[in-house]
């Protein structure tokens, strides 16, 4: 009688966006060139993106970078860093199977925790990108990067990726949920601020080359293409949230923030939104950013700073920013039930420890 074979040992890969080291220039500069010279975020020939980056993008805006950094860095480090791995805590306390955390650009970066978790006998790996919606700029670099280092680092390791979750129930009830208690008060508008991408990613994304941006109802109109079109899909969270939430359309628009270069984003462009909603008399605003699911300099600084003063100075009486889901006990158990689909198991007792596995690359 043969030998039942081995069972796979399973582990759970969560990727973030990623954070400086420190928010010092050097820091700074060595971040902001991994993530600019991704050809899925700069999408053009390599010799050009290496003038564009190193020659232009990273001299200019370094500096002030660096002190915005500094603005919202805290004593224990980054915030997105340290809500994720608070987050990875949380989940890693409610499987049975061991939780690992990268970051796409940064540290811990994605070699070296695949690297740990290989040497450690893992042979089975669950990818969750921290990002709800699909673009090539976010979500796609992620799976095709963890992809890379599994060849070279364990071949014979079985992916499994969990795919966008952008109007999924669970999510969506999550979202409303961490966004409650700010919805029960007094306000005029709520806006929600998506991260924008060029206009060029959305119909790149369309291999039919007809219908993204094509027509002025492509995102209400079905298309196979949605499963890939981040414009699409953030309209579908705004709608199911607006849904779940009880929000009237009047009370509520959509923008988009955090545009690099000359050519067209999708917009409307949220800094140009904030002064419009002020000068036709907004005086109360909530403001929300779904496709974060970590607070970061992106929300607490080009918001919750520059935002608020844009919509203040515009006239504007008050204006709050909605964390993002951070460690929302709604968003653990989210994950923890796309955990435990993938592993087939329950989750652990209250008092119950998971299994570990050393997946952080040492300091």
């Amino acid at each position: 009688m043969l030998a039942d074979p081995t069972p796979a040992r399973r582990a759970v890969l969560l990727v973030n966006l990623g954070s400086p080291d420190s928010p010092s220039v050097p820091d700074v500069r060595r971040y902001l060139t991994e993530f600019l010279l991704d050809p899925r975020v700069i999408d053009i020939p390599w010799v050009l993106r290496q003038l564009l980056v190193r020659g232009a993008i990273i001299p200019k805006r370094v500096h002030n970078s660096a002190e915005a950094y500094h603005s919202i860095w805290t004593p224990e480090g980054s915030p997105l860093v340290l809500s994720s791995r608070r987050l990875r805590d949380l989940l890693a306390a409610r499987v049975r199977v061991p939780v690992a955390l990268a970051m796409r650009y940064g540290n811990p970066s994605i070699p070296d925790v695949i690297r740990n978790l290989a040497g450690d006998g893992v042979d089975d790996l669950l990818l969750i990108p921290l990002y709800p919606h699909y673009a090539m700029s976010s979500y796609e670099t992620v799976v095709v990067r963890v992809r890379e280092v599994l060849r070279r680092a364990a071949p014979g390791c079985r992916l499994t990726v969990q795919p966008p979750f952008y109007a999924d129930p669970d999510y969506i009830a999550a979202l409303v949920a961490s966004a409650r208690p700010w919805l029960d008060r007094p306000h005029d508008h709520l806006l929600f601020s998506y991260h924008g991408i060029p206009e060029r990613h959305c119909r790149k994304a369309d291999a039919s080359g007809s219908h993204c941006l094509a027509r002025p109802d492509c995102c209400d109109t079905p298309h196979p293409v949605h499963k890939v079109c981040y414009r699409h899909q953030v309209f579908a969270t705004t709608r199911a949230f607006a849904a779940l939430a009880g929000l009237s359309p009047e009370r509520y628009s959509v923008s988009f923030q955090s545009r690099l270069g000359k050519d067209p984003w999708l917009g409307p462009y949220t800094d140009f939104e904030l002064e419009r909603l002020a000068k036709s008399g907004t005086r109360r605003l909530l403001l929300i950013s779904p496709a974060f699911v970590s607070d970061c300099l992106e929300t607490l600084e080009e918001l919750g700073v520059m935002g608020k003063k844009t919509f203040l100075d515009a006239g504007g009486e008050s204006f709050d920013l909605i964390p993002c889901l951070n460690e929302h006990p709604k968003w653990v158990e989210f994950l923890q039930r796309r955990v435990e689909a993938y592993s087939g198991q329950t989750s652990c007792p209250a008092d119950g420890a998971p299994p570990g596995v050393k997946v952080q690359p040492k300091p």
